[in-house]
């Protein structure tokens, strides 16, 4: 496979998941959304900020872009640059594993994209709902996992913050139970479980101070 399929790749799927959407759901309204509440770019401060259908509509193109990426992107240049011989033989899985890691290759350069656009001198948002898009098509089990513990610590603490931050450990954990034979997988989702906890240092901060918003409250102290 060249080396070229890959470069594409990373740098398509970055390009892609760089689209700041809450950036410029804001914009249309007049609003630099980096300088109210929270000053993120992602769909939680969209939703305090620009009201819950705006946010919404933000959190489903966040996580729409890691999608793409995964399963439409990865797939056409993979399809493109591939050897005929993939698709002679059926049940090829040098071919199938060598198309997974574009599928693992485009995830992560989305996220990586949202998290840090090239359109907002590469600083952006803090890529949950970019990373649930993508696995959703890499790993939907372990994401339904990750997604029932978000919900049930922001039930139990009304922090979406410890939500996020519980979502981001249990991915990686359940990947791992799930797909034990994806040792790139495993890895993968485990770094980008790091990076959402890193993207999240501001949120641990006002959590140990006592100062983070509650869901529901309007603003957002700095």
């Amino acid at each position: 496979m060249p080396v070229l399929a890959y470069i594409l790749t990373a740098l398509g799927a970055y390009l892609l998941g760089s689209i700041p959407f809450g950036y410029l759901a804001a914009k249309l309204k007049g609003i630099d959304i980096r300088t109210v509440g929270s000053g993120n770019i992602g769909a939680t401060n969209a939703m305090r900020v620009l009201g819950k259908p705006t946010g919404i509509a933000v959190m489903l193109l966040d996580a729409a872009k890691g999608f793409a990426a995964v399963v439409i992107l990865a797939p056409l240049i993979f399809d493109h640059f591939s050897p005929i011989e993939y698709w002679i033989k059926p049940f090829n899985f040098a071919g199938l594993d060598k198309a997974m890691n574009f599928a693992v290759l485009a995830g992560v350069c989305a996220v990586l994209g949202h998290n840090y656009t090239c359109w907002l001198k590469f600083k952006g948002g803090k890529g949950i709902a970019t990373t649930a898009g993508v696995y959703l098509a890499l790993a939907p089990w372990p994401l339904l996992i990750a997604l029932a513990v978000f919900v049930l610590a922001i039930g139990l603490t009304k922090y979406v913050s410890v939500g996020s931050i519980a979502g981001a450990i249990a991915l990686p954990a359940a990947v791992w139970i799930f797909t034990p034979n994806n040792t790139l997988l495993g890895i993968v989702t485990t770094a980008l479980g790091a990076l959402a906890i890193y993207k999240h240092k501001g949120n641990i901060q006002r959590l140990m101070a006592g100062t983070e918003n509650r869901l529901g409250q309007k603003k957002e102290s700095k």
